[in-house]
């Protein structure tokens, strides 16, 4: 137990999700305080207000290293991202590039279909011109005879 605290007693019994007995409970502590090990401020002589500050100060120097050490896993993610992030513009960047070349060839394919389309309308033309000709040809040819 701890320096100057007394054990709590249980007026009524406690019935606990773990399953011990206030008894069992005792017996654990008890062995607990016979397992830790001797604490340098616990020598003779010393008083509790000169622990109480080695605490504080030994939680200030546990917090700024937690502090740094939070800081320095923050920065790897930051780098992390950073990189996961240049990685992803330079593959979009080629994406962007194969996909401008695909456009540009499919661009050019579609000009040329649209040319012989247009060589196409042309022909139609001049064909349904020289059969309306043929047309009227039979057609004075029947009327004669």
């Amino acid at each position: 137990m701890f320096i100057g605290e007394e054990a709590v007693q249980f007026e009524k019994p406690v019935h606990f999700e773990a399953g011990f007995t206030p008894e069992e409970l005792e017996e654990l502590l008890s062995f607990l305080e016979s397992n830790e090990p001797a604490s340098p401020n616990n020598s003779a002589g010393s008083d509790g207000s000169s622990r109480a500050i080695y605490t504080a100060d030994e939680r200030k120097q546990r917090r700024m290293i937690s502090n740094r050490e939070s800081a320095r896993r923050s920065r790897w993610r930051k780098k992390r991202h950073m990189e996961n992030l240049t990685d992803e513009v330079n593959r979009l960047n080629i994406e962007n590039q194969q996909l401008k070349n695909r456009l540009s060839l499919v661009m050019n394919q579609c000009h040329v279909v649209w040319r012989e389309n247009q060589q196409l309308r042309s022909e139609s033309e001049a064909l349904w011109a020289k059969l309306l000709d043929l047309y009227w040809t039979l057609a004075a040819m029947q009327s004669q005879s």
